[in-house]
């Protein structure tokens, strides 16, 4: 049982996308300082340190999407009171050829430990790979892994992620239309 609690959780979420290519959905993940711009759950998103979109670079988020695990005690009937719930995350790698992107979360109040996250961009026809094709979407696929965290349970985080990603996909999709 000790072992068990070890052990990382891992997460995959995916949405298709069908009225944005991935030439036209990858640059806004590129935009890294600037993810509150889709991802609504978050008040704001800036760079804290290097440059946008290039690897080592670190964002600042807040929002209110996971609790914060503020400090002091609590009880079912004393709440702690709601804090802004915050992350610094980092740049790892960015390889815009696979339209893929690896960040860590260095920093938060979210309980997070160990967290890695992978965003891939894959084109909705991967067999056609001659580049005329494009009109067919793409497929959005974020994926993590992540020490447990305490007063969490992962099937309740996987569905955050799940809700996050549709939302955030269909934003970025009217913004591109609308544009």
């Amino acid at each position: 049982m000790e072992q068990n609690l070890q052990q990382k959780w891992e997460g995959k979420v995916s949405t298709r996308v069908s009225r944005a290519t991935t030439d036209q959905i990858w640059p806004l993940f590129t935009d890294f300082f600037n993810i509150h711009k889709y991802f609504h759950s978050l008040a704001t998103s800036y760079g804290v340190h290097g440059t946008n979109g290039e690897p080592d670079c670190i964002r600042y988020c807040a929002g209110f999407s996971i609790p914060s695990r503020a400090a002091g005690s609590s009880t079912d009937d004393n709440p702690p009171p709601a804090a802004c719930s915050w992350s610094k995350e980092r740049l790892v790698t960015v390889d815009h050829v696979q339209r893929c992107l690896i960040y860590e979360i260095v920093d938060s109040n979210i309980g997070f430990k160990s967290y890695v996250s992978t965003i891939k961009i894959i084109p909705e026809d991967a067999n056609n790979h001659d580049g005329q094709n494009q009109s067919a979407g793409c497929v959005i696929e974020w994926s993590f892994t992540v020490d447990p965290v305490e007063g969490l349970v992962l099937a309740d985080l996987l569905q955050k992620y799940d809700l996050g990603l549709q939302r955030m996909a269909k934003t970025m999709e009217d913004a591109i239309v609308q544009a």
